[in-house]
């Protein structure tokens, strides 16, 4: 006779397991995988640890956690990832949203809030926009924006465009390495480009992202660079390039932007925000 397994016993035994491989979020890690077979809310597990599981719920989370437990984040084996409050589908063709990303959004929206008694239609390009979680993310906090997600892969923009559908944003899509293939001026442009350097030490959970949005050669700097250039010939009269980075990349990328006329803005967490005076 197969035993009986509740809620409490399933999450305690994979804790267990998780804790057992060094994941520090073992605990919240098991509840969300949980949470997600049973498609309920993590508050249902936690208000119900005596229901008894089926087995083949069992047998669906326990395929689950052999996942979580060779590192492959939990974004990818649940589909999807928070930004900025909102729920954004991940694929692993994009990466995977981080918190640090959503500073961009207070700094754009900030800037665009002191301008506003100058009212007027701005262009917004999200350069290698992955999932589409920032662009999206300002054209739903200002709808004022013309927004265009842009990147190398059609399957991110796939998963960009599915995004988008899904809180009915008017946004564009343009596949192309970065703006070599995008011609018209621009007023505001984001990037979290690839800007991890080869030889850093990262954590397992990125193992399982694509490459293609994680690595760049020239310490990290040789996408972020040739953005700077081609910003520098695109963006309007005041407009402004938002990067992310790893703060000990700073200096070396503000350094490089005043030679093509693009003036260090301002710098907060990993974001660094350039000018074109």
């Amino acid at each position: 006779m197969i035993p009986e397994v509740t809620i409490a016993d399933w999450l305690r035994d994979s804790t267990a397991l998780l804790k057992g491989v060094g994941l520090e979020s073992a605990r919240l890690d098991a509840e969300i995988i949980l949470a997600h077979t049973i498609k309920k809310p993590r508050t249902y597990v936690h208000a119900h640890t005596d229901e008894i599981l089926d087995l083949r719920t069992r047998e669906i989370a326990n395929a689950r956690l052999d996942l979580r437990l060779d590192f492959t984040p939990v974004a990818y084996i649940i589909g999807h990832k928070e930004f900025y409050g909102r729920r954004f589908k991940v694929s692993t063709a994009t990466l995977i949203p981080r918190p640090e990303t959503e500073t961009m959004i207070d700094m754009v929206k900030e800037s665009i809030n002191q301008t506003s008694l100058l009212p007027r239609k701005r262009d917004l390009v999200d350069v290698g926009t992955g999932s589409g979680c920032v662009g999206i993310t300002l054209k739903l906090e200002l709808p004022e924006l013309t927004v265009t997600l842009t990147d190398i892969s059609k399957h991110a923009l796939n998963v960009a465009e599915q995004n988008a559908r899904a809180v009915n944003t008017d946004i564009r899509l343009h596949q192309g390495d970065l703006l070599r293939q995008y011609g018209f001026p621009v007023d505001i442009i984001c990037a979290n480009l690839p800007y991890v350097a080869r030889d850093w030490e990262v954590s397992r959970d990125t193992y399982s992202e694509p490459d293609i949005a994680l690595y760049a050669n020239d310490d990290g700097l040789a996408l972020i660079k040739l953005l700077i250039i081609q910003s520098a010939q695109l963006l309007t009269q005041g407009g402004t390039l938002y990067l992310e980075a790893d703060p000990r990349q700073h200096d070396a990328i503000v350094s490089y932007a005043k030679q093509y006329s693009l003036a260090h803005n301002e710098t907060r967490g990993f974001i660094v925000s350039l000018c074109k005076r």
